[in-house]
């Protein structure tokens, strides 16, 4: 089923728009969820609270045209949610260190841009990458991919992906400066 008739369903209020989720993007949702909770059930657990937010978000937001990308950001947030209360927060906090160095903090953020211009500049950068670096970037940083997993999926070196993901936290270190942030 096309994304725009499962978004109608959810207007109308019709469970049906829950089951169609489920049959053509539960997997990948799941995916998703353990990539970051490492825990099947925790993800299954994640999947369910996804369709039962988008309930209630749908209206007002009608994501129409971008149902999984809208449906994943509420199942990674929910899945960062859980991790935060166990004992899993030490590996969120190891990634948001790697990304210290690149990103200015919220203080700094909220003087010069506001986080929505951030992600702009961020998205702006990735998009100048080739598409294998721009991957290995999201998945490391988007889906929290271990540097195993990410050599793994694409085939190369455990140290081809740590030397790409230091060149690519360099390079938008670089372009968020020439963007006027302040790192």
């Amino acid at each position: 089923m096309q994304d725009h008739k499962i978004v109608e369903l959810f207007l109308q209020r019709d469970e049906a728009a829950i089951h169609a989720c489920q049959e053509q993007y539960g997997a990948r949702l799941r995916s998703v969820a353990y990539g970051i909770l490492q825990n099947q059930q925790d993800a299954e657990e994640c999947e369910n609270d996804t369709y039962l937010e988008a309930w209630k978000a749908i209206p007002p937001h009608e994501p129409k045209t971008y149902l999984f990308a809208f449906l994943a950001r509420i199942t990674r947030c929910n899945a960062l949610n859980l991790c935060r209360r166990s004992e899993q927060e030490n590996r969120i906090v190891a990634l948001s260190d790697e990304m210290a160095s690149c990103i200015p903090s919220g203080a700094d953020a909220d003087t010069h841009l506001d986080a929505v211009q951030l992600a702009s500049a961020i998205s702006a950068f990735l998009r100048l990458q080739k598409e294998e670096k721009r991957n290995i970037f999201l998945r490391r940083y988007w889906y929290l991919d271990s540097i195993s997993q990410i050599a793994q999926r694409y085939g190369i070196r455990e140290g081809k992906v740590k030397m790409t993901l230091f060149r690519l936290r360099s390079g938008l270190r670089e372009h968020l400066k020439k963007e006027g942030y302040s790192l």
